[in-house]
């Protein structure tokens, strides 16, 4: 079979789509601090999952949990601790204002 014999198969056209415009900025950090504070709850979930069976195990004489989690508790848990809770105060605030502003 020569390749003039070949059958032509159409490709189908395709369609031209605008480029999409870029988010705003607002938008950008918006979504990159919501993508933060998800990432925060899981941490604040795992620390809380971690001291519970960290405890657990001191009752059976295990301390090196409870150590490490104890090292952990100032440089690490405790500022995933307060920004989980700044945002919450930040989203009521927010909310509230908003609530204000439409009566």
């Amino acid at each position: 079979m020569t390749p003039s014999s070949e059958p032509k198969i159409s490709k189908p056209q395709q369609e031209t789509l605008a480029p999409a415009e870029p988010k705003p900025l607002a938008e950008r950090l918006k979504g990159w601090l919501d993508g933060l504070l998800v990432a925060d709850v899981f941490l604040v979930i795992g620390a809380a999952l971690w001291f519970g069976l960290a405890v657990l195990l001191h009752s059976r004489g295990v301390e090196a949990p409870l150590r490490l989690f104890e090292r952990l508790w100032q440089p690490l848990f405790l500022p995933a601790i307060s920004l989980l809770m700044a945002a919450a105060i930040v989203s009521g605030v927010l909310g509230w204002w908003r609530r204000r502003g439409q009566s």
